[in-house]
């Protein structure tokens, strides 16, 4: 089974007809065993729709979509979960446990709605652009706009480690400078050349940003219901009014109310990487 999601910086980009990148999920078991970034390859809804059957995509998670697209994906054959945003890799977790609801095509949202930081509901969105929304000046090197394959370890300032491609056995893929990864990462990996080694340190602002206060907030229990199980530092999924899932952190709960956290939860760190550029296609 495959599932692939319109794409833009780790999270699931909102306007199915401008996509440039979809990331597509090998599973097996219900289980992700796999997943990489291809372009769109063509602009259009019938043009996207085919490249997904070519890709043998069995279901499509995305944001805002229209009818003639979802026609196009039923003539296609794929299973279209329309309404979705945040993060794309705990969209496809969401799918496969069954908590992911599509809201059928549903363009006449506002596609952009899902970034803004003046609602709670959306706003763990702005914490994953990690500067590279058009804030930052573009990248130059002799890897942007080229598929880079690296090994990688991440650790935080005390040396604990967060994540390894290492352990993975399997270097991570993406296209460099095309905001699939966090601006710091990519500057990085801009102008190295194969097989070469660098360290760095980032800073929040070139990383996952700094926590937005608009994204924490309170709900009363009795409002919420299966709020009372739950317990602070758990990691659950809220709906927003559209009925679209999204993460946040339990971060406090008293007697009545509820206070959670949608920032990302890397906001406000400062990340080190120990980076291999492997290969460059």
């Amino acid at each position: 089974m495959k599932i692939a999601v319109t794409y833009d910086n780790g999270n699931i980009f909102q306007h199915f007809g401008k996509t440039e990148f979809f990331k597509v999920y090998e599973i097996e078991d219900n289980k992700v065993i796999s997943s990489e970034v291809i372009g769109s390859n063509g602009t259009g809804h019938g043009a996207l729709a085919g490249l997904l059957a070519d890709q043998d995509v069995d279901v499509l998670i995305c944001g805002g979509i229209g009818g003639g697209a979802q026609a196009a994906l039923e003539e296609a054959g794929v299973e279209m979960c329309a309404g979705a945003q945040g993060d794309a890799d705990q969209a496809v977790e969401a799918y496969l446990k069954g908590e992911l609801v599509s809201t059928g095509a549903n363009c006449d949202h506002h596609h952009e709605e899902g970034h803004s930081c003046g609602h709670h509901e959306e706003g763990h969105t702005c914490g994953n652009c990690g500067g590279s929304c058009g804030a930052g000046p573009a990248l130059t090197g002799r890897n942007v706009g080229k598929t880079c394959r690296t090994h990688y370890r991440g650790t935080f300032n005390d040396g604990t480690q967060f994540d390894s491609s290492y352990d993975r056995g399997e270097p991570l893929e993406f296209i460099c400078g095309a905001g699939q990864m966090i601006r710091g990462f990519d500057a990085a990996v801009a102008d190295m050349e194969v097989g070469q080694v660098v360290d760095v340190h980032l800073m929040p602002e070139e990383a996952y940003g700094m926590p937005d206060p608009n994204a924490v907030f309170t709900l009363e229990i009795a409002q919420l219901p299966g709020s009372e199980d739950l317990q602070a530092g758990q990691r659950v999924y809220l709906s927003n009014q559209y009925g679209q899932p999204f993460p946040v952190t339990v971060t406090e709960k008293g007697e009545t109310t509820i206070t959670f956290d949608a920032n990302h939860e890397m906001a406000g760190k400062e990340l080190n990487f120990h980076i291999e550029l492997v290969e460059v296609k």
